[in-house]
């Protein structure tokens, strides 16, 4: 999903609109320094398949768990709470340990540690498997199991995405992003899903057996990776590293995203993004039933042009680069997402709606694409880690923030008016957006 993906501006317009680039983001950005640690041609086609291969086989098994945790939920308990609850143990972890991971991220080998989560995934899987195998299943395990899994892809996504630079030539890395989002998007949101029905109509604890095998055989995958997997160290602060604390280490990252006046804003935008995404996901279950009265197919197929669009905006993305720049590619998650929240409150037209969710689809990975790397060209290898832990912790960290806020406005102020608020939001990103994601910022983060 996006690297899925993933919305109220937090700062004042005012804040946000020097489009400078401070002293340390320049220092970072360097030529000079970005060459020094900056990895050749020679082994970019293996590694970007070994990531790409790393991706897909977990994201599916990530799709096969997010559906067989609740699927599970509902056969230990009727208590709606508490099945929420299992979900919500899946997701929480960003909003808890994003932070510290990050960390951990710029202190130890990035690849160890996605060797280190998949032992975490491994291990709550052998449990649960266990635990079904006896008929002890409860509410309480599949919650332990659910925050081993949550916390174990706060680590993955947060070191595979920080590893990229060092595994792959800068002239590679769109390309390279734009296939992890690919997979990411059809492997979680698609096929996970499809794979995991399947494989649960065939017997929970063989659903559970194969997933656990998909973790082993990525974790063995990366065995074929070339580089180097530790952060470099910061020249400008040699010894400075080991000495701080994570406290210390945390705060930093914090202030590097919030004196970088490019990184801060598209954080901030993102966050009004991903609340809208969490809202529409929220909502649209009741009002594609209650007021748009689709049945089941027409629903999944609501759904799917969300799926669709994210797919395509991966396999498109390179080209309307070259096409549109980069400014206007990026500035088409902003039109996508108004879209996706101001059609449903305009219209109940099946085909309408499906082609808002298409556009905001596709719009979230043309932005997420775009995004990711221009934070691997910008962030120094030594906050990489802490900064891909923080700007998610803001978008991610939206989305159930923004599903509690269009549950508690659409009991307010109806379903219709709740999605005109949320696309009021991101009419109100556009000029922040507008006013610092200028054609000459974002050249010279790309280095053009």
């Amino acid at each position: 999903m996006s690297d899925q993906a993933v919305q109220t501006a937090k700062a004042p317009v005012a804040a946000v609109a020097d489009t400078r680039v401070e002293a340390p983001a320049r220092s970072a950005a360097d030529p000079a320094v970005q060459r020094a640690g900056e990895p050749t041609a020679r082994h970019g086609s293996r590694n970007a398949a070994v990531l790409l291969a790393f991706t897909a086989v977990t994201n599916l098994a990530d799709g096969v768990t997010k559906i067989a945790l609740p699927l599970l939920a509902t056969r230990a308990s009727a208590s709606p709470a508490q099945i929420s609850a299992v979900s919500l143990t899946l997701s929480l972890p960003w909003l808890l340990v994003a932070l510290h991971v990050g960390v951990l991220v710029d202190r130890v080998d990035r690849r160890r540690l996605l060797w280190g989560a998949n032992a975490l995934r491994l291990l709550a899987l052998g449990a649960l498997i266990e635990a079904a195998l006896a008929d002890r299943v409860s509410i309480a395990v599949l919650c332990v199991v659910g925050a081993v899994l949550g916390v174990a892809e706060v680590i993955a996504l947060t070191s595979a995405s920080a590893l990229i630079p060092a595994l792959i030539a800068p002239e590679g890395r769109e390309r390279v992003n734009a296939w992890i989002a690919g997979a990411e998007t059809v492997c979680n949101e698609f096929c996970g899903p499809f794979v995991g029905g399947l494989l649960l109509a065939a017997g929970t604890g063989f659903a559970l057996g194969v997933t656990w095998v998909s973790y082993l055989v990525a974790a063995l995958v990366l065995l074929l990776l070339a580089g180097r997997f530790r952060a470099a160290r910061d020249t400008s602060q040699a010894g400075a590293g080991a000495a701080e604390s994570v406290n210390r280490q945390i705060t930093g990252g914090l202030r590097y995203l919030w004196q970088h006046t490019l990184l801060r804003t598209m954080s901030l935008i993102l966050t009004v993004l991903c609340a809208c995404w969490g809202a529409w996901l929220a909502l649209m279950p009741l009002f594609a039933t209650d007021v748009m009265q689709l049945s089941p197919r027409q629903y999944g197929t609501l759904l799917s042009a969300l799926g669709i669009g994210g797919l395509t905006g991966a396999l498109a993305v390179t080209r309307v680069n070259r096409t549109l720049g980069r400014r206007w590619v990026m500035f088409a998650d902003l039109v996508g997402t108004f879209a996706m929240m101001a059609v449903p409150a305009l219209t109940t037209d099946l085909w309408a709606v499906a082609a808002a969710a298409f556009v905001g689809g596709m719009g979230g990975t043309l932005w997420t694409v775009n995004a990711r790397t221009i934070g691997q060209r910008l962030v120094p290898d030594s906050m990489l880690g802490r900064y891909t832990a923080v700007s998610r912790l803001f978008s991610w960290g939206a989305m159930p923030i923004g599903a509690g806020a269009m549950g508690l406005l659409a009991q307010w102020l109806g379903l219709r008016l709740a999605f005109w608020v949320f696309a009021a939001s991101v009419a109100v990103a556009v000029v922040p957006f507008l006013r610092v994601l200028t054609r000459p910022a974002l050249a010279e983060a790309y280095g053009d």
